[in-house]
């Protein structure tokens, strides 16, 4: 019985559900997320006879969310949105990262600016072995709050 407590401390059940796009984009849930963050460009500058400089907010620095071990809810949007990154049609699209637990509540969420689907990896096909439906899928993304 040890064992089994020991095991689900570590498995707490939650997952990311996430949303990207409306029509095509990505509709699913995964166990990892990585890459939420937001980086700026600053420019430094000095005023005349002033030794302090001065900071000038850049543009934000386009980031790399990867999201794996998931599977795709909406299977028809996603498709739609690979079809359109294949014939070269790239539209950034906003969408929501949410932070569930294992009852389905919400415990965290974000949002996504600019994003646009960079790579996508499926599973291993393995008849022998059940996989998830999307092993990894990486976009890049303008900042998230």
């Amino acid at each position: 019985m040890k064992d089994q407590q020991d095991i689900t401390k570590y498995v707490s059940g939650a997952y990311f559900e996430v949303k990207i796009g409306d029509i095509s984009g990505l509709s699913g849930r995964f166990t990892s997320v990585t890459g939420l963050g937001m980086a700026l460009q600053y420019e430094t500058y000095f005023e005349g006879g002033s030794m302090s400089p001065h900071f000038l907010v850049g543009n934000a620095v386009p980031q790399q969310l990867v999201l794996e071990q998931g599977t795709v809810t909406e299977s028809d949007g996603f498709s739609k949105w690979i079809k359109e990154v294949n014939s070269g049609v790239s539209i950034p699209t906003s969408g929501d990262i949410i932070l569930k637990d294992a009852a389905g509540n919400k415990m965290r969420s974000w949002h996504i600016n600019d994003a646009v689907l960079v790579s996508y990896t499926g599973p291993e096909l393995n008849s022998n072995q059940p996989q998830v439906a999307v092993s990894r899928v990486v976009l890049m993304y303008g900042g998230c709050t």
